[in-house]
């Protein structure tokens, strides 16, 4: 019997040492395998692509997004490209990713749940359908202008799963369970205003009592103008910024521009013309959570149909005054998830829950960080840095 089984076998051959080619592809291999771990379950970079979060974000920052905080979500769609989102690289329509394997939403347990001012990364809920020649436009907005077989005509229209749609970075309003309104531009939960003093975006239509102003003036404190005539102009910025101008001898007047009480804007949710509202005055809303039973009838359903149609799974018919679910009569539903309601700082240039209502659980990506780049659009490639955002943690 071998009893120095253990040791090392001398008469054996050597190991053959790897080709350089096999230690490039084993490197490569897990460097990819690693960095999607990373960016699957931790920490996640990411783009501000328009101004709808100014001035909180700037078009040009680059944030990491947490996935802890709220706890990652495990892939809904498993087979995909690396570090694609839904389009392969170098292409304009090519899909990332193989649909034909689906997995359950789970989530893995988080350090937080999401709170109120929060801001957060989300997939777009209205981004299961989208016409590919026109991909930053919202399929559902463009039904409202114009026919389904015209629009199915003119573009390729193709669906996404939940993980594959399009992400899109707002500040948490409501949270599930709330109720959220707005008047005159000022939102409130739960019947208490929630002012954005610092970060909030707004609308001024600005009068001068002359027409000899130096506008560049008024640019380097910060905010965007356009010309409406020899002395009035269209001044966008922060109710801090407006502070400031109001000091100014030059100003003769200045009227926030908000959409009238009563008038009704087909573009806002539920896009029901028995509730006239419109970007600055909308609601009460209640915001759905997980267990919570909605009474059905022809006043909630405009509020709630996609989110128990679309994002629940579920069978819904209307027939006559009735309506069922499942192919059974219904009188109540029970939510199975909790639901937020998300609006941009910039709130006259957001497309955000007052177009396309709650933003569902399973849509949740992360919570934004900290800004670890910041390009502005303009000068040389040391001078488009913004030094200042640099590590700046977002809030």
């Amino acid at each position: 019997m071998n009893w120095k089984f253990w040791q090392k076998n001398n008469t054996a051959e050597p190991k053959k040492k790897k080709s350089k080619t096999r230690e490039w592809t084993d490197a490569i291999i897990f460097a990819v395998v690693a960095a999607t771990i990373i960016r699957v379950f931790f920490i996640e970079a990411y783009t501000i692509p328009s101004g709808s979060m100014e001035k909180s974000l700037l078009v040009g920052d680059f944030l990491f997004v947490s996935k802890v905080n709220y706890g990652a979500r495990i892939p809904m769609t498993p087979v995909a490209f690396p570090f694609s989102h839904h389009t392969l690289p170098f292409t304009a329509t090519t899909k990332a990713y193989y649909d034909g394997i689906q997995w359950k939403y789970r989530r893995l347990p988080g350090l937080q749940d999401i709170k109120r001012n929060d801001v957060v990364v989300f997939n777009f809920p209205e981004g299961d359908t989208v016409a590919l020649e026109q991909q930053d436009g919202n399929y559902y907005q463009m039904l409202l202008q114009a026919d389904r077989a015209a629009i199915h005509s003119n573009y390729t229209i193709t669906s996404r799963p939940v993980d594959k749609r399009e992400n899109f970075i707002k500040r948490c309003i409501a949270i599930a369970g709330d109720t959220i309104s707005m008047e005159a531009g000022l939102a409130s939960v739960n019947g208490k205003k929630v002012p954005l003093e610092q970060t909030g975006w707004f609308s001024y239509q600005v009068t001068f009592n002359t027409a000899d102003v130096n506008i560049k003036m008024f640019q380097d404190m910060g905010f965007k103008t356009a010309p409406l005539d020899n002395y009035t102009y269209q001044f966008d910025g922060t109710p801090a910024m407006l502070a400031e101008l109001k000091k100014s001898s030059y100003v003769k007047a200045i009227k926030e521009v908000i959409a009238p009480k009563g008038e009704f804007d087909l573009a806002i949710f539920p896009h029901d013309k028995n509730r006239p509202w419109n970007l600055d005055n909308f609601g009460p809303i209640k915001v759905p959570s997980k267990g919570w039973t909605v009474q059905i009838d022809s006043n909630t359903m405009p509020l709630y149909y996609r989110a128990i149609r679309t994002y629940e799974g579920n069978k819904v018919e209307q027939k006559g005054n009735e309506w069922y679910i499942n192919d059974k009569p219904a009188k109540s539903y029970t939510f199975k998830m909790d639901y937020y309601w998300m609006m941009g700082d910039n709130r006259h240039n957001s497309a955000d829950s007052r177009y396309w209502g709650f933003v569902p659980e399973d849509h949740i990506v992360g919570k934004a960080l900290f800004i670890w780049m910041s390009f502005d659009g303009e000068g040389s490639w040391f001078s488009k840095i913004r030094w200042s955002r640099i590590f700046k943690g977002i809030h």
